[in-house]
């Protein structure tokens, strides 16, 4: 069938390293409960800061899937 019908979740990944593994660690974690990702949609980038230096990296993203087909 080539008609699909998507869900989307908003989640905030973080690391200390980069916004690129801020926003892999999102998926990562989405991807251990949910099925068929299709997409990744980054609404947001913000950085905590401790002591005037960057400690880490925060990203909200949407990710969208496709809903099983019955």
């Amino acid at each position: 069938m080539s008609d699909h019908i998507y869900k989307k979740i908003e989640l905030v990944g973080s690391s200390q390293t980069s916004i690129e593994e801020a926003v892999k660690n999102a998926v990562a974690k989405a991807a251990e409960t949910i099925r068929n990702i299709r997409w990744v949609e980054i609404i947001e980038t913000r950085c905590h800061v401790t002591d005037q230096q960057v400690a880490y990296w925060q990203v909200t993203v949407k990710i969208g899937f496709t809903l099983d087909e019955e």
